[in-house]
């Protein structure tokens, strides 16, 4: 008998096997398409709404749990209960989140060593650390909110622009949004986004940011609203003063716990004691690779102005030189480097930057990727280099979410 073609708009029974990066859980539908089911965790058995069907895949959103997984608990932030995006994986022990990531980087590098010599046999048991960090909730020292068309700001919904104005969002540190969502929650620019940033003194920074149509030009306008709007944060008990607008990492403790990493990777006798800083930020890895190369010249790059344009007093008796420049296009002008630490954005380094950066010859190179897919493509490009990966650390950094880091010790394979 032929099973029915399934269609959006369905409900169908699922029983799960595991988790898919991006969050949701991998079951298959009744006529053999694999379909990702958010909300469900794996080992459970799910009634689903069938969201989008393709030729050999399909998505659902859960309905109804039949047999939960001992991993269920209730959800701990009120804006995912509500629709956002935020928390979603707020639904899950804590303790258990962190195994269910490692499973799926695994998922992701096994892949990779089919296809790609960057882990040439790699024991991936003795190679991979993981680490979660605390806390679990109250960590987030700053957020970008939408703001919808009466005015309310919030955390947006899940794949969508609408807000939800009406539920906090636990990832926040204390006080953070206090004023800005919720009811009698003050009013911004309808369209507008609005950064609220806690800093290490524990003042609050809120700044709205618009777009704004100049003749044929759209510019971005930012306005103060709390705060100096340039935030104080601390690294290798030094202080930096920058924007608000500017990166700096989410989780409360990871800078420190990433600049850690890279102090102790990185460090070494090299024979050039140059280190370069590839999409450096506002310097937050400066003091560590000055250390790990015995206080060697430090290359930071960055395309954001936000970022590179306030000299950093807390930095000064570093031999640091700042590039406001695309990555791609200021390493040939950089001095030949023994150590680089590279953190992309989401989307990756890219091929031509990966190979631009091995041309140069360091003679050791830190990857950090926040995302399991574009890492693994990176690491490719890694070994088609003549790159292999050495360690790997799984950093927790956003509990609660899909979101993991993960961070990357690479050399060459003749070494």
């Amino acid at each position: 008998m032929t099973t029915p073609a399934i269609a959006p708009g369905e409900h169908i029974k699922v029983t799960t096997r595991a988790l898919a990066h991006g969050g949701e859980a991998i079951g298959d539908a009744p006529d053999g398409r694999v379909v990702f089911v958010r909300g469900a965790l794996p080992d459970e058995t799910v009634t689903a709404t069938l969201t989008k069907v393709k030729k050999r895949w399909a998505r659902a959103d859960l309905v109804e749990v039949i047999k939960p997984s001992p991993h269920r608990v209730d959800p701990t932030c009120p804006a995912a209960a509500a629709g956002a995006g935020c928390c979603d994986l707020s639904f899950i022990d804590p303790a258990y989140q962190l195994e269910l990531k490692t499973q799926v980087l695994r998922g992701q590098l096994q892949a990779l060593a089919g296809r790609s010599s960057v882990l040439r046999g790699l024991d991936l048991d003795a190679a991979l650390a993981t680490r979660a960090l605390a806390p679990a909730s109250g960590w987030r020292t700053r957020v970008r909110l939408g703001v919808d068309a009466a005015g309310r700001a919030g955390v947006r919904k899940l794949r969508s622009n609408d807000v939800v104005a009406d539920a906090l969002c636990s990832q926040a540190v204390p006080g953070l949004l206090d004023g800005l969502v919720g009811p009698g929650a003050r009013s911004f620019t309808p369209g507008a986004e609005v950064i609220a940033v806690r800093d290490a003194t524990g003042t609050r920074h809120v700044v709205e940011i618009r777009r704004v149509q100049r003749g044929r030009r759209a510019e971005t306008v930012d306005k103060r609203v709390e705060g100096s709007g340039i935030v104080e944060e601390h690294i290798d008990s030094r202080t930096l003063h920058f924007p608000a607008t500017a990166f700096w990492q989410a989780h409360v403790n990871a800078p420190q716990a990433y600049a850690d990493v890279v102090a102790e990777w990185g460090s070494g006798q090299y024979s050039r004691p140059v280190a370069w800083d590839l999409y450096g930020g506002v310097g937050m890895f400066a003091p560590a690779l000055s250390r790990a190369t015995g206080g060697g010249r430090v290359e930071t790059v960055d395309y954001s102005p936000a970022a590179t344009s306030s000299p950093q007093p807390g930095l000064a008796d570093l031999d640091l030189h700042v590039t406001n420049a695309r990555v791609e296009e200021a390493i040939a002008q950089l001095p030949v480097p023994g150590l680089v630490v590279l953190d992309p954005p989401r989307a990756g380094a890219g091929a031509e930057v990966v190979r631009a950066v091995a041309a140069a010859g360091p003679e050791r190179v830190i990857h950090v990727g926040c995302d399991p897919a574009t890492l693994a493509r990176d690491l490719a490009s890694w070994g088609e280099a003549g790159f292999a990966v050495e360690r790997l650390l799984l950093i927790d950094a956003f509990p609660n979410t899909h979101h993991f880091e993960t961070m990357c010790l690479l050399l060459p394979a003749d070494q």
